[in-house]
């Protein structure tokens, strides 16, 4: 099967091409030679997810997948939520988003989080949603230089490492993409 996951970062394609079978032929954006910045102006994760996946079906016609994920923070309200990528800024610089939100903790105890996932697919003219959620706090400070985005400083419940410290392997299975994506793998398998 020949699966289009409509994304250009190039991180997010590793991790989900480590958790494919050989089975499944993942072509990127790049491969099919779409270069356009897809808007993501839904009001939810799984609209920008949908919005994605159908941008690709309608312009190049291949049945596709896209994901997008968000961090949500308690004591934030939810922040940065749909808004993760681009918190600290249109630049999308992970620094910055993870300097922001270290900022608006300052003080408070409660740093309770959750990434969430959501994957829309499209095949053979239906679309389907994947969610995987992980639960977890925000650290007081980076710890790790494995992973991308807010890795350095979310520490998944149950672990005393930040995802930034695991090797892609373990974050695989536990995290939220990895929830989604197992998801996915489960329904591709059941067709």
């Amino acid at each position: 099967m020949n699966l289009v996951f409509a994304t250009h970062n190039s991180n997010k394609l590793s991790e989900i091409q480590a958790l494919m079978p050989n089975t499944i032929i993942l072509k990127s954006l790049s491969d099919i030679n779409c270069n356009e910045d897809i808007i993501e102006d839904a009001k939810t994760i799984a609209g920008n997810a949908m919005l994605k996946a159908k941008y690709v079906k309608e312009n190049y016609t291949y049945d596709c997948f896209a994901d997008d994920t968000g961090l949500e923070i308690e004591a934030l309200n939810g922040e940065p939520g749909i808004y993760s990528a681009r918190y600290a800024g249109e630049q999308r610089n992970s620094k910055d988003n993870m300097n922001k939100v270290l900022e608006k903790l300052k003080g408070k105890k409660n740093r309770n989080a959750k990434f969430k996932t959501v994957i829309a697919l499209i095949l053979n003219e239906k679309e389907y949603t994947f969610e995987g959620i992980c639960k977890g706090t925000i650290i007081e400070e980076p710890r790790g230089d494995r992973g991308f985005g807010y890795d350095p400083i979310f520490q998944p419940e149950g672990y005393g490492q930040t995802f930034a410290e695991f090797s892609m392997e373990l974050k695989g299975k536990i995290s939220h993409r990895g929830k989604a994506v197992e998801k996915l793998l489960n329904f591709l398998h059941s067709i």
